[in-house]
């Protein structure tokens, strides 16, 4: 029991290590192209891409540690689902 409770503690946890530093590199990355986006092509903010696409991924990222870290990775949820599935094969 507390090897499954480790282990679902380490998963969350790199999660959030996971979310933690891609958000920090988003942020000092796109700091950088917004700089160079004001110095060189002020007329064209291309840098609204970037920002967007990655920050995309970045707010997964935040929804996969925060928000629904168990509710589809728990072995709870893949028993209840087996048990699910295999009522409806006996129907």
């Amino acid at each position: 029991m507390s090897d499954t409770l480790r282990t679902i503690a380490e998963e969350r946890v790199n999660a959030k290590i996971k979310f933690y530093r891609n958000f920090i590199s988003y942020v000092i990355v796109n700091a950088f192209l917004a700089l160079i986006n004001y110095i060189f092509t002020p007329d064209f903010w291309w840098v609204a891409f970037p920002l967007f696409f990655w920050g995309i991924g970045v707010f997964v990222d935040f929804i996969k540690a925060f928000v629904v870290y168990d509710k589809f990775d728990s072995e709870s949820y893949r028993e209840r689902k087996i048990e699910e599935e295999m009522e409806k094969l006996r129907n």
